[in-house]
């Protein structure tokens, strides 16, 4: 059986979420009673937000390396990041890891592409949002991805980090989300939408809005990563 180790706690709540989702995905494939084998380091939250806001994302990168060492000690065979916002520096994490790692946005870009999808909204924090990270991996798909405007994403970021990484899920909040996909519809003509923040998965919980498909990054990683346990 491999073992996974899981860079967690960024943020804590949707770390609950890859747990429970990689033993209800593995136990849901492999019915002999078994559980799959995880690894968990759960990381300081603020030490990598500070580094990202602040820009000093050679410094992010560091600190991720660093936390997967323990991980590697530990005997994984592979790694994930279970968050959106330090994919920023995903490429140079992986290039220094010392074990494989399977990349989030990697994994929805395919999902994406399965889904024939072309033009998709892109929610997440405001460092997704305005990042490369996600639009390089999936214009190589064919894939445009359209952000919300400016006010939007203050409002988007905002609570993501205010309500939702410490766990407050209000339906006013999610009412409001959905409302700037309407918009989105509308003024940009998206046929889908990406949780681009794990967090998000926590309050829009449905499989599509008004006829657009709602892709839960959270899970997708979770399935991707359940197969390489089983692979």
């Amino acid at each position: 059986m491999k073992t996974v180790g899981i860079i967690g706690g960024i943020g804590p709540e949707s770390t609950i979420e890859y747990y429970r989702g990689i033993i209800a995905g593995y136990r849901e494939r492999q019915t002999d009673g078994s559980y799959p084998s995880i690894i968990l380091n759960s990381i300081n939250l603020k030490v990598l937000v500070d580094l990202i806001t602040t820009n000093e994302l050679e410094k992010a990168a560091d600190h991720l390396v660093n936390e997967l060492q323990p991980l590697a000690r530990a005997g994984v065979d592979f790694g994930v990041i279970a968050a959106g916002t330090p994919h920023i520096v995903f490429d140079e994490v992986r290039a220094r890891s010392p074990i494989p790692l399977i990349s989030i946005v990697e994994a929805t870009c395919k999902a994406a592409a399965r889904m024939n999808l072309k033009r998709i909204a892109l929610f997440g924090t405001r460092f997704t949002m305005q990042g490369r990270f996600y639009p390089e991996v999936f214009s190589g798909a064919g894939i445009t991805l359209v952000v919300p405007e400016a006010d939007e994403q203050e409002y988007i970021h905002d609570k993501y980090m205010n309500d939702l990484v410490p766990g407050i899920i209000l339906p006013e909040t999610r009412e409001r989300l959905l409302r700037i996909l309407d918009k989105m519809k509308e003024r940009e003509g998206v046929e889908a939408l990406i949780l681009g923040g794990t967090e998000l998965s926590l309050i829009i919980k449905d499989t599509e809005h008004n006829g657009l498909p709602i892709l839960d990054t959270t899970k997708i990683h979770v399935a991707r990563i359940v197969a390489e346990l089983l692979s």
